[in-house]
This record gives C-alpha cells, structure tokens and sequence, in this order.
C-alpha cells in the first residue's frame, strides 16, 4: 500500500512540475531572445479568423519559439492578450496568451 502510495505520489509530482514551465510557474534565470521578424501570414482562412503572432516559451533547458497561427475567437467582441515574459523578483516568468 505504501509502495502505491508513493508511486501515485511521485506520479501527480511528474505531472505537476512537468505543467510549471507551461503554465508560467517557474521561473527562468534569463530572458527570452526577440521575437523572430514578423512576416506575411497569408490570407485568414475564412471570416471571422484573427492572427496570433508567435511567441518563444521554455521547454528542455532553452526557448522555444512557437509560430504563429490564425485562430477564431471563442465568442464575438472577444480579443487576444498576448503571451509575454516579464521580469520579476525571482527571474522571468511566462505569462500565457488568453481571450478578454
């Protein structure tokens, strides 16, 4: 039972830390690069569709730049905060792009 318990544990452990650096709770000891040159994204590929530029996260010890992307909004009147790294007491932290 206590064998179970600790691998059940360690298991929730795994799946929580591995969520951090996703989900902007860790922080990281420098910060990102510049954003890669904005280029042409094309023509949205039906109306309604709004662009995402991309952005850089932290995955295996290193950025990571993310493309951007078209994306339709979850409801009308909504727009995209964007996703940033800001500088705080401890390091940079990512804070997730999201729909206000």
């Amino acid at each position: 039972m206590k064998g179970r318990f600790l691998a059940l544990a360690f298991i929730a452990g795994s799946v929580l830390a591995g969520c951090a650096g996703q989900y902007g709770y860790s922080y990281v000891g420098y910060g990102p690069p510049a954003p890669q040159a904005y280029g042409a994204f094309g023509v949205a590929p039906g109306p309604g569709f709004v662009w995402i530029d991309g952005y850089h996260v932290y995955r295996g010890g290193r950025y990571v730049w993310v493309p951007g992307r078209w994306v339709r909004p979850p409801r009308g009147g909504a727009g995209w905060v964007r996703p940033e790294w800001r500088h705080e007491a401890h390091g940079w932290r990512f804070h997730e792009g999201h729909w206000r």
